[in-house]
């Protein structure tokens, strides 16, 4: 009878918690029936000496059970589900709250145009929450680490730890990986070198404090990028230490999505951190429901925890705090799928991807044919066949016959996956394969939505022939001021802009005219240039150029950057100074020729400021402006050294270009292109006809720019 009362005695004690259990899992259901059973006070006095006694085993137990059994097990194969929490005490709401913030957008060759928007606001909310909150936005992978040594710092007085990423993420045989911003280019294998591992934070967060409470909180993708080369691979899930819960934006193998200020799933997150008194079952399960609705299900939120108590972020009975940077709209509104993720590279997925995005939208029939003609049993075929019906039912005379070209449509496609040896007549002469050891990759992943392939590409008219006569000779060079760039007159003429044998980017390959002669820089604008705005007060200075050659391009620029420049440059001058139009920049770049490089279809080392272009290279950075040789032109570094902006709102293919040189513009364009490539790049970046995209607002360490302007 004495071991009936030690037993109830012990599992009544307040904050022994894991004894409870211990003692359930011993005793199982005749637990609660010894404790019911009377007891004299002779049987109360033994039970307190036998309970005694009993502690002290039952610690040893304790601590010999927690280092034998295996590590806790969540749920991770289902959703959340609170009903399966165990019923514990709520914590205290005045818990000391440590949390860190990460957002990574300015990604070198595949920006989010969200995730900072979402640590900012998440930054914000969790303060008002109570949350001691370091805030990083585009952290390198040694900021990273050394953020998190110091969190992990912070934490060992104990209380809550709350960690929180956007950006860019996977789901790989290793278990979760978080991309920091100088993670290399969007190549998956690259990129999974440079990316940190979510448990070895989880280990950082737990390990050195048991049985405290930690969140983590991932707007990532989960995808894995190497599923295409070993067919049926699943991404691993990280094991969760013990009193710690991982919400995760979307389930094992799949993708997030992105609406107009916010990634889908934070800003349903937002909207319920606001909420008073949810424990983090509740709130959680809200978040999944409202981003899968929000999806239509094609985003399936996922939690695995192992906390014992429930934590509420707001206590009950409080004020909530405002929607900070989120709001109904935002949360409802899905406009960019698989931006957090890295797709494979070549992939078929990725082509077909990238094909009914660019059509999706179409009203024109023969874009649906040319969908269904290259994937027959695509995973969009019904749908295509359905708009095809409609548009055909519609106006069946909508599209002129010269428009309707269903047998070349299938080539882009295949060219794409890989590029023909003989080009069709209307093309360029014959272009040899791209070095062996590093082929060109499709545009990053955020590009499954947005470098695509063109449906059904306009060809080079028979008027543009494919042996080009000798170069215009460009004219003398003009400097309007002792501080202003050097810049060389181009002439008028017409050139055949983009490449039906490149990246589906920079199809189709269309005629342009430029009309009129301009001027454009002889170098991209310098640090020593950059430098005169500041001085002036018209430009911002730019981290780290203290540290840089004079002579080397100005870097870590945004658009918005480049565009006060040029303004004070008209200033001083009483010139219209500009950023050249992308037609423009691909026009010089070329100096009149129509080769795959400036100096001929191969490629060969000198030539060009890239990581693989030979000496002089330096990983850190690029070289002074004007060492290496110039084109027909005079114009030096338009391949590598830094990507150039150019005045043009990024478009994910020409179709529809304009053809008179003139800027492609639309109304509040943020999205910007950037040309040449970088010093970073390989020597497959180097064509004349590459081009990616920027956000306008974003600085990025490889991007620069070079000045043009209309001649008198």
């Amino acid at each position: 009878m004495a071991h009936r009362f030690a037993l109830g005695f012990l599992a009544s004690m307040p904050g022994r918690t894991g004894l409870r259990l211990l003692l359930h899992r011993r005793f199982g259901g005749r637990l609660s029936h010894l404790i019911r059973t009377d007891m004299d006070l002779r049987q109360f006095r033994t039970g307190l000496r036998f309970a005694a006694a009993l502690l002290a085993l039952c610690s040893c137990l304790a601590s010999y059970t927690a280092a034998a059994a295996p590590a806790p097990t969540p749920a991770a194969s289902l959703p959340f589900d609170p009903s399966s929490a165990l019923a514990a005490p709520a914590a205290d709401a005045h818990d000391r709250r440590i949390a860190l913030v990460i957002g990574n957008g300015g990604y070198a060759l595949a920006p989010l145009r969200n995730a900072v928007n979402d640590a900012r606001a998440m930054a914000a909310m969790l303060r008002r929450l109570g949350f001691d909150v370091t805030h990083l936005e585009d952290a390198t992978q040694a900021r990273m680490r050394q953020a998190l040594r110091e969190f992990g710092q912070r934490l060992d007085d104990g209380g809550t730890g709350l960690f929180y990423f956007a950006g860019h993420g996977a789901g790989v045989a290793g278990g979760t990986r978080l991309l920091p911003v100088d993670a290399a280019g969007r190549a998956a294998q690259t990129g999974m070198d440079d990316a940190l591992a979510l448990r070895e934070i989880l280990n950082g967060m737990a390990v050195p404090r048991p049985g405290k409470r930690n969140l983590v909180i991932l707007d990532i993708c989960l995808n894995n990028p190497f599923e295409s080369r070993s067919a049926g691979s699943i991404p691993a899930r990280d094991p969760v230490p013990e009193e710690t819960l991982v919400a995760y934006a979307t389930a094992p193998g799949g993708f997030a999505a992105d609406g107009p200020r916010h990634g889908t799933y934070t800003a349903q997150l937002l909207r319920a951190l606001g909420e008073p008194g949810l424990g983090h079952s509740q709130l959680f399960r809200r978040v999944g429901l409202a981003v899968r609705h929000a999806t239509e299900g094609r985003q399936q939120p996922w939690v695995a925890s192992t906390l014992s108590a429930e934590f509420r972020f707001l206590p009950q009975d409080t004020p909530a705090p405002a929607l900070l940077g989120s709001s109904d709209a935002d949360a409802g509104t899905v406009i960019e799928w698989r931006s957090r993720a890295i797709l494979p590279k070549d992939s078929d997925e990725q082509f077909e991807l990238s094909f009914w995005e660019s059509i999706k939208d179409s009203t024109h029939a023969s874009d649906y044919e040319a969908y269904l003609n290259t994937y027959p049993n695509g995973r969009f075929a019904a749908l295509a066949k359905a708009r095809l019906a409609r548009l055909r039912a519609a106006a069946p005379k909508a599209e002129p016959p010269s428009v309707t070209q269903p047998a070349p449509a299938k080539a882009p496609e295949k060219a794409a996956e890989k590029p023909p040896e003989k080009p069709a007549a209307a093309e360029r002469p014959a272009i040899s394969e791209r070095p062996a050891q590093r082929p060109r990759q499709p545009p990053p992943a955020q590009d499954a939505a947005q470098a695509r392939p063109a449906p059904a590409p306009t060809p080079v008219p028979a008027a543009v022939p494919d042996s080009r006569p000798a170069p215009r000779q460009a004219g003398g060079e003009i400097r309007d001021c002792q501080q202003c760039p050097i810049l060389v007159s181009i002439p008028a003429g017409s050139f055949t802009m983009g490449s039906n044998t490149g990246d589906p980017s920079e199809k189709p390959a269309h005629h342009v005219t430029i009309a009129k002669p301009f001027a454009i820089g002889k170098l991209e604008v310098t640090v020593e240039q950059w430098d005169a705005c500041v001085d002036a007060g018209g430009c911002p200075r730019l981290a780290g150029s203290e540290q840089r050659s004079k002579k080397s391009p100005a870097r870590d620029i945004s658009w918005d950057d480049a565009q006060q420049y040029v303004k004070w440059l008209s200033q001083v001058t009483g010139k219209p100074y500009r950023l050249p139009t992308e037609a423009e920049w691909e026009y010089a770049a070329r100096g009149g020729t129509g080769s795959r490089y400036w100096w001929g279809e191969q490629m060969r080392p000198k030539m060009a400021n890239c990581k693989e272009c030979g000496d002089p290279w330096d990983k850190d950075g690029p070289v002074d402006a004007g060492t290496f040789p110039p084109n027909p032109f005079g114009l030096h570094d338009v391949n590598g050294s830094v990507w150039e902006w150019v005045a043009d709102c990024w478009r994910n293919n020409y179709a529809g270009a304009p053809g008179d040189g003139r800027a492609w513009e639309q109304p509040n364009c943020r999205t910007r292109v950037i040309r040449g490539g970088s010093w970073r790049e390989g020597a497959s970046y180097m064509p004349s006809t590459t081009r990616f995209k920027y956000d306008a607002s974003v600085r990025q360490m490889q991007n620069g720019f070079r000045v043009a302007r209309p001649l008198d």
